[in-house]
């Protein structure tokens, strides 16, 4: 079975999802699943940088890990393309901590035997989001002023990634 959809888990809820650190079997939460993004920092951290570049979120939303590791790929590979290598550091923002559940329906043949319907349909965790606030900076680039037009196409890439509308924010230090 494949991933839902992005509009499904897309508008922030109340997270029903507590880890209890004192007694783990009273938390509501099964086990959380291991999160995709591999890296959140990339490039050169240690070089001063002339140049950077944000990517700031226009809603209220959650954001999958899913979708913030596509995002930092996307990002990678234009600077990689486009700017120089390791001549930059690129920096994911927000975390994941939010557990997202399903429930599943089976469908087909045979189905209402074996199903519950919503009879205890907590459901069971699937992924992890990071819940972004209108005005919230999810991603960094950093550069030299040379290379402004590597960072807007790579932060355009990596918008497209995110399920809500994105601007771009630049800062010259």
């Amino acid at each position: 079975m494949g991933l839902r959809p992005a509009k499904c888990y897309r508008t922030p809820k109340r997270p029903w999802t507590r880890q209890s650190r004192r007694k783990p079997k009273k938390g509501y939460v099964k086990g959380v699943p291991s999160n995709k993004i591999h890296k959140f920092e990339m490039g050169n951290p240690n070089k001063q940088f002339s140049l950077k570049g944000f990517i700031i979120s226009n809603n209220n939303v959650l954001i999958r890990h899913n979708a913030l590791e596509a995002a930092r790929v996307a990002a990678n590979k234009a600077m990689d393309k486009f700017g120089a290598k390791q001549e930059y550091f690129m920096k994911v923002l927000v975390y994941p901590h939010e557990v997202l559940r399903e429930n599943p329906v089976a469908t087909g043949a045979g189905a209402d035997r074996f199903q519950t319907g919503m009879r205890l349909a907590f459901g069971k965790p699937i992924g992890t989001a990071a819940h972004v606030h209108p005005g919230q900076r999810i991603m960094e680039i950093r550069v030299d002023k040379s290379q402004e037009n590597a960072v807007k196409i790579a932060l355009k890439r990596a918008a497209a990634k995110f399920p809500t509308t994105c601007r771009m924010e630049f800062e010259v230090s």
